[in-house]
C-alpha cells in the first residue's frame, strides 16, 4: 500500500527548531511536487512550502527565512527544517505529493510551540 508517513513533530519552545520528515512507502516510483501544509485548530489547511524540479522552492510568507523544504530523491523523503519557531506555528503539519498520477496525503504530525 502506497502511503506518505510523516515524523518529527513534537513540543518545542519558542525559538527552537524541529525537522519534519515525510517518507513514501510502498511505492516503486518517485514522488513529485511534494509540499508541506499545516492546519491550526479552527483554521483551514494552508500551504507552508512546496518544491519541484522546475522552479525554486516556494514558501508561505509567514515562514520565509525560517523554514526550509528539501528532498532526498534516493530515499523518497521530503523534509521541512523549521527554525526560530513561534507559537503561531503550532498546527498539524501534513505532507502531500504526487505518486504516479495520484495525489497522496500523510496522516499529519502535530507541532506545538510553547511561549
Amino acid at each position: 500500500q502506497v502511503q506518505l508517513v510523516e515524523s518529527g513533530g513534537g513540543l518545542v519552545q519558542a525559538g527552537g527548531s524541529l525537522t519534519l520528515s515525510c517518507a513514501a512507502s510502498g511505492s516503486t516510483g518517485g514522488i513529485s511536487a511534494p509540499a508541506w501544509h499545516r492546519q491550526a485548530p479552527g483554521k483551514q489547511r494552508d500551504l507552508v512550502a512546496g518544491i519541484n524540479d522546475y522552479s525554486p522552492p516556494k514558501y508561505a510568507q509567514a515562514v520565509k527565512g525560517r523554514f526550509t523544504i528539501s528532498r532526498d530523491s534516493a530515499k523518497n523523503t521530503v523534509y521541512l527544517q523549521m527554525n526560530s519557531l513561534k507559537p503561531e506555528d503550532t498546527a498539524v503539519y501534513y505532507c502531500n505529493a504526487l505518486i504516479g498520477r495520484s495525489n497522496f496525503w500523510g496522516q499529519g504530525v502535530k507541532v506545538t510551540v510553547s511561549s
